[in-house]
């Protein structure tokens, strides 16, 4: 009797401890959650302006869903670079999916017509320091740049120079190399799609 209630004042006391924890994380993430996403919005608008330099501002010009290569659907938000005066230059978006330790988001940025790549940046990754982290390195990221806004291939060796639809493994780190191939092949057909679909590109003036 005695083991028994020893188990229920024990049983009680952890309750009320995760309950306790648990509200102090919910109360804590409400808290920061504004300058979360604040940070986030700043980092995206940073990022765009490296990879669209030409550009004044960015226009959000619509939401769409791209399924990720293990087929969860994630938002991404199409931008429209809008130059000083005259026309807009180019589109840039975020996608994202499985890298080799956690997920890979993206932004890439394309020219008006979504024939090549503008570039791509790191929006987030937790890719294994010293090794898949290499991904956010300019000497990585430069083989995109002016690539076709095609089907894209990895190979281990190479010229990482040439600018083709030929993606140089970065040495040791060829899974999260993959990776962000993978995400790029999957995400561009499929927000190309959407865009002519919602007359963003293609016949728009």
């Amino acid at each position: 009797m005695a083991k028994i209630k020893n188990f229920i004042q024990q049983s009680w006391l952890l309750i009320v401890a995760s309950f306790c924890f648990g509200l102090l994380i919910a109360i804590t993430n409400a808290a920061w959650s504004p300058q979360i996403e604040q940070n986030r919005i700043e980092k995206i608008n940073r990022l765009m302006r490296g990879l669209l330099p030409k550009a004044e501002c960015f226009v959000l010009a619509a939401q769409i869903e791209v399924k990720s290569p293990k087929g969860k659907i994630v938002k991404s938000n199409i931008y429209k670079a809008m130059p000083h005066t005259g026309e807009y230059i180019g589109w840039a978006f975020n996608v994202a999916g499985p890298g080799f330790a956690d997920k890979i988001e993206l932004m890439i940025a394309v020219d008006r017509d979504f024939k090549k790549i503008a570039g791509l940046d790191c929006l987030a990754s937790n890719e294994t320091p010293g090794f898949g982290d290499r991904i956010k390195n300019s000497y990585f990221r430069s083989q995109f740049k002016g690539a076709p806004a095609e089907l894209l291939e990895l190979f281990k060796t190479g010229n990482p120079e040439k600018i083709d639809s030929e993606i140089v493994a970065i040495t040791g780190a060829t899974v999260s190399s993959e990776a962000v191939v993978k995400i790029i092949n999957n995400a561009m057909s499929q927000v190309k799609t959407q865009m002519l679909k919602k007359g963003l590109i293609g016949n728009v003036k």
